[in-house]
């Protein structure tokens, strides 16, 4: 089983509702944070040392990480899967989005 952690700014929606796919899935245990002081769920050290694969919504979340945990990530596999914030937690399209993008990953 491999531990996937997906990154959007305050945790709210797109990372969310990435999470919510893989709940129960029988491969891929998810979780979720984000890059924002504002955050629901802050990412940290500990979740990224946790992931095996880490979903970034767009490429300034992979600076941002790159900028403040660069040892732990020279380490992981960081995908940029550039979805913008324009849904909200559920979004019927933002889902459709979702599963076409990981389709080649997961």
């Amino acid at each position: 089983m491999s531990n996937v952690l997906f990154i959007c700014s305050k945790n709210q929606w797109r990372s969310p509702t990435a999470e919510m796919l893989f709940k129960n899935h029988p491969d891929h245990q998810a979780r979720s944070a984000g890059t924002s002081d504002k955050a629901r769920i802050k990412v940290n050290e500990k979740l990224l040392a946790w992931a095996d694969v880490i979903f970034v919504m767009e490429r300034r979340h992979k600076q941002r990480l790159n900028q403040r945990f660069p040892l732990i990530l020279m380490e992981k596999t960081l995908i940029v899967l550039d979805i913008e914030d324009d849904y909200r937690f559920g979004d019927e399209e933002l889902i459709g989005i979702l599963k076409e993008k990981l389709n080649n990953y997961l």
